[in-house]
């Protein structure tokens, strides 16, 4: 059942993905503020409105939202609010809750050209491509109303203070109330598992993709320098002890990434080939996540200089130092 603690509330709503359900906040600021805004779908919805009749409220008493990052489990029951709704999140959502047919077709030559490049066998571009259509299907389709930046006081939030955090998305942000350091941080950082690293085309205006994995790092190391206390995820239980976390999280991804280096030495392989050596089982029902996993596992080892490239065709092979 939904209640107030300290002037958040917490909504956990199911989602048709693996991951299971998503959180979004209510924050009591100068406009009540949703943070988040789960999956466009009916069970969503129906959460939704129950939840939101625990505190004695309904979506009309609603007045903005901020979204954390762009994912459908995110951002999909935007299309269920009214449209005059306040919506702020970082600019790099916007290319993603609002694609139009030129975004559809530079994502499709981008995933085209990469894949040669990762050397993935043809067969598998269709599929691919046809889950991430999918997927977006849960999404919405409407437009940000403002934008939020690194160190913006949110709309109507006095206290809190926008903080980004690339890697999962290019376009997460977290939010820190200064006064007790309590975050509310999407899926920068979660209790159960590590969020993947999600490979995105090249930015408005630039030619080079994002290094997402590498992005993850800098932001949870980023996020060290801060004085914070309770930890509100995206998916799963609150942390209260970040630092360790982010630690471990570190330290066990320096240690994956190793694997890849012993897997590279002696020998050349291309991204495709270490990720069936990485997800032997599942490389092809989730091609996606794992070669998402991989070509950031590449790019690591790439900024401590322990591996070299050549391009072999189309294609990349890489080994170790």
């Amino acid at each position: 059942m939904a209640e107030w603690k300290n002037g958040i509330a917490k909504l956990t709503l199911p989602t048709p993905f693996p991951v299971g359900d998503v959180n979004a906040y209510l924050i009591k600021g100068d406009r009540l503020t949703l943070v988040d805004a789960g999956t466009k779908t009916e069970e969503s919805w129906k959460s939704f409105k129950a939840q939101l009749a625990d505190l004695k409220l309904k979506p009309e008493d609603i007045e903005q939202v901020i979204l954390t990052h762009d994912h459908p489990d995110h951002v999909g029951m935007l299309d269920y609010v009214s449209p005059d709704l306040d919506v702020h999140g970082h600019h790099l959502n916007e290319r993603w809750i609002n694609r139009n047919p030129e975004f559809e077709k530079e994502q499709k030559e981008f995933y085209e050209k990469f894949f040669l490049q990762l050397a993935i066998p043809g067969q598998y571009f269709v599929p691919s491509m046809k889950v991430m259509k999918k997927t977006l299907v849960f999404s919405c389709n409407r437009s940000l109303t403002g934008t939020i930046q690194e160190n913006d006081i949110p709309p109507a939030l006095p206290g809190w203070k926008v903080i980004e955090t690339p890697g999962h998305a290019q376009s997460h942000i977290v939010l820190l109330r200064e006064k007790d350091g309590t975050m509310i941080a999407g899926d920068t950082i979660l209790a159960g598992i590590s969020p993947n690293p999600i490979l995105e085309p090249p930015l408005p205006g630039e030619t080079d993709r994002p290094k997402p994995l590498v992005q993850y790092n800098q932001s949870l190391k980023k996020l060290q320098q801060y004085p914070i206390g309770l930890v509100y995820t995206g998916h799963g239980t609150e942390i209260t002890e970040l630092q360790s976390l982010i630690e471990k999280r570190l330290a066990r991804q320096h240690d994956r990434a190793m694997q890849v280096k012993e897997m590279l030495e002696g020998r050349e392989l291309t991204v495709f080939e270490v990720c069936k050596l990485l997800f032997p089982t599942v490389y092809e029902r989730e091609l996606n996540l794992t070669i998402s996993e991989t070509v950031g596992q590449i790019d690591y080892l790439q900024s401590l200089d322990a591996i070299s490239v050549r391009e072999e065709g189309n294609s990349f092979v890489y080994t170790a130092k």
